[in-house]
């Protein structure tokens, strides 16, 4: 008879072998002289965001490790995009699903972890979250996910198909096979230790950079080497940053950090949509923040080659928060001027 946990981990690699990888897209109309952009649009997933891949990978890592049986309750401290992959993957299983998130969470995301038959618990800020996360895993007797701790161990950086294998295997056919940086922020720094690791596994010149957010300890920590330091509130760029050092984020893997202020943030998401054509949310308009001013930079030295970097969910999750200009003047305050920067990139 086959366990249930063979099972479980059978349903969640047949949904991946029903996914198909998801897109490059060339951002033909950005116009920087001897610099290709890309972006690798993670919003086709199943669950309409990066996370989707964390969630496949912390499952799998929990199953095969013993931590989640038949009638286990999963439990995870995320502010959305995380929660709502993992609630996909808990219901797939047959077992609940409980996201602990702050108040300030988009409505949109609360209501796709509710479809996907999770349940909401709300704290006031995002720094009770990981502790209130613990006390009712223990209360129930469930298993606390903790995608801050187990990200960067549960992706196999080697290959199996994880995002670096995906992008470079994608990149071999263009002008600039090989990028001269790849460019995103950090969460739980899972991904950007799997996309440094794999680089260097590879023998890649590519360069690593990680764009942080105001609000995060990301950059302050890589900059002055030290674990400690932490912050006494959350990002305002729902995805990306924390208010301490997680254990996923792997400092020692990464070439450069680039502080990316809120406003530019916005500014970056709402050119991708006006411009391009692309309605992302507000992480990929940090991602693009930083390439842009990457591409710039090997622009001006007479450098040529390619950058990518990565869009992490569609702007539909944001319709409420961050593409409402009243909710941005409130929240994130005047972004014309970094509206005006991003002017100076010519299109087509």
């Amino acid at each position: 008879m086959v366990s249930w946990t063979s099972q479980a981990i059978s349903k969640i690699n047949a949904d991946y072998q029903r996914s198909a990888d998801t897109h490059l897209i060339k951002l033909d109309r950005v116009k920087i002289p001897g610099v290709d952009l890309y972006l690798k649009d993670e919003s086709t997933h199943p669950t309409g965001s990066l996370k989707h891949r964390l969630a496949r990978s912390l499952f799998l890592y929990a199953l095969c490790n013993g931590k989640i049986k038949q009638d286990t309750i999963i439990v995870e401290a995320s502010s959305g995009s995380t929660a709502v992959s993992e609630a996909y993957f808990a219901r797939m299983i047959g077992v609940p699903f409980i996201a602990v998130m702050p108040r300030s969470t988009a409505q949109s995301k609360i209501s796709l972890i509710e479809q996907f038959g999770g349940q909401c618990h709300f704290v006031d800020c995002s720094t009770q979250m990981h502790d209130e996360a613990i006390s009712i895993a223990r209360a129930k007797n469930g298993y606390f996910m903790d995608q801050f701790m187990y990200a960067e161990r549960a992706t196999d950086w080697r290959g199996n198909n994880n995002i670096a294998e995906s992008i470079f295997d994608q990149m071999r056919a263009e002008p600039h096979p090989i990028p001269h940086a790849v460019v995103m922020g950090a969460g739980t720094g899972g991904t950007s230790a799997t996309i440094g690791r794999y680089i260097r596994y590879k023998g890649l010149p590519t360069t690593l950079t990680v764009v942080d957010p105001e609000h995060s300890v990301f950059f302050q920590s890589y900059t002055q080497n030290d674990l400690t330091i932490t912050a006494d509130r959350g990002s305002k760029i729902e995805g990306i940053g924390r208010p301490k050092v997680e254990a996923s984020f792997q400092a020692d893997v990464i070439d450069h950090m680039i502080k990316v202020p809120d406003a530019a943030s916005v500014a970056a998401m709402k050119w991708l949509a006006t411009k391009i054509g692309i309605k992302a949310g507000p992480s990929t308009g940090t991602n693009l923040w930083g390439a842009l001013n990457i591409a710039k930079r090997m622009s001006e030295e007479g450098q040529t080659g390619s950058v990518v970097t990565l869009m992490c969910d569609s702007g539909a999750r944001y319709q409420d928060t961050y593409y409402n200009n009243g909710w941005v003047e409130k929240e994130i305050g005047d972004i014309a001027h970094y509206a005006a920067q991003l002017d100076e990139y010519h299109l087509t």
